[in-house]
């Protein structure tokens, strides 16, 4: 099929870009002519309260790319659609991640002079969305012919607000495992005294997010408890500031490394070398790209039991999970893990990576637009 993929890639980073990046790769690979539309700009800074959302080496350059999509600029909108109607592609496919992007979204998407559309929903919604943001959301999705989530409670969710939509679901495939240094090696480039366990907590800092529920957890281990902790991450707004106060208000300054900021990627195969863990502590969310990350690197994952994330995470197979909004069921879990626990654990995260690839996913995601296609025609 001919395709094109609109969406941010090179030099951005982010979950978004490296997703929609590896789904083009992936695509090609399968012997599509796929078209990649990316992005000129990603977030505006007045919307996104962390840093810079750049990175060069956060994900590839994508071979033949056009950076056209401004979705800041709306003056040069109908130029940037014209190209895509002129392209005349099988199908579009678009992520939908945030309300920010949903101007630009509707006004592509609208009319039917134009071929069909697969929205790759990374959210249904903005996390912790109001409602203007619910009803921006709707106003892109209920403009697509297909919809395609990363989890099985999205896709009935997905259902449930667009009959009649052919929806489909597949998870996140695993990245490739970077280049990792020795466990030693690691821990000492982190400040991490050798011997004793490591949790990491990895990923973007926000309030559902629940990091400060995993640094209470660990005030409340035993005293001789050989556990450690590593936050790293870019903190939303002010919450570097309160995350620092809370680890030294709870004593915990010994115990605790806190890596804030952008993690660039030679500083995640670091972490993953140094943990026996990664905790995803979260009061609510859709998915985790983390997840896979992690079980792609053999690390098992302690997760809540929030949106798709039980569908990767299998209780006693790869990891644990625990209910949200509960420090105790963390405590629980960390206590749990001892040393035997986590070698069969980390061997179950391996035999998952085997299975959330990008050629699997990218087949599924085949399968729908085929599907849109085929009732287009």
């Amino acid at each position: 099929m001919r395709l094109l993929v609109l969406g941010p890639g090179h030099p951005f980073r982010g979950g978004i870009a490296a997703t929609t990046t590896a789904l083009v790769g992936a695509l090609r690979q399968r012997g599509h002519d796929v078209t990649f539309f990316s992005a000129r700009r990603q977030y505006p800074a007045g919307l996104y309260p962390g840093g810079d959302d750049r990175d060069p080496a956060a994900c590839p350059p994508v071979p033949g790319a056009r950076r056209l999509l401004d979705p800041f600029a709306p003056w040069g909108w109908r130029r940037t659609r014209a190209e895509a109607v002129a392209l005349a592609a099988d199908a579009w496919l678009v992520p939908y991640w945030t309300w920010a992007w949903a101007g630009w979204w509707s006004f592509l998407l609208q009319g039917h002079l134009r071929p069909p559309a697969v929205a790759v929903v990374h959210n249904p919604a903005d996390h912790q969305a109001r409602a203007l943001q619910r009803l921006a959301a709707r106003a892109v999705l209920c403009r697509a012919q297909g919809l395609f989530t990363h989890a099985g409670a999205l896709a009935e969710a997905l259902r449930r607000d667009y009959p009649g939509v052919p929806v489909s679901a597949h998870p996140l495939a695993a990245p490739a495992p970077l280049a990792k240094p020795a466990r030693g090696e690691a821990r000492g480039a982190l400040g991490i005294a050798p011997g004793g366990r490591v949790a990491l907590f990895l990923g973007l800092i926000r309030p559902y997010k629940g990091v400060d529920l995993l640094v209470e957890a660990l005030a409340r281990l035993p005293g001789d408890s050989d556990w450690q902790l590593v936050v790293a991450g870019e903190p939303w707004g002010g919450l570097g500031e309160d995350l620092t106060r809370r680890v030294a208000d709870l004593g915990l300054a010994d115990r605790v490394r806190l890596q804030l900021g952008w993690v660039p990627e030679e500083r995640v195969a670091t972490l993953l070398a140094a943990a026996d863990v990664v905790v995803l502590p979260y009061r609510s969310g859709s998915q985790s790209a983390v997840a896979p990350l992690a079980l792609g690197h053999g690390v098992p994952v302690v997760s809540t039991e929030v949106g798709g994330l039980p569908e990767v995470v299998a209780h006693g197979r790869n990891g644990l999970l625990v209910p949200p909004g509960s420090v105790e069921a963390l405590v629980a879990a960390l206590e749990v893990l001892d040393r035997e626990t986590l070698a069969r654990l980390a061997a179950g995260a391996r035999e998952t990576a085997g299975r959330l690839t990008w050629d699997a996913y990218a087949a599924a995601l085949e399968a729908l637009v085929e599907q849109v296609v085929a009732r287009g025609a």
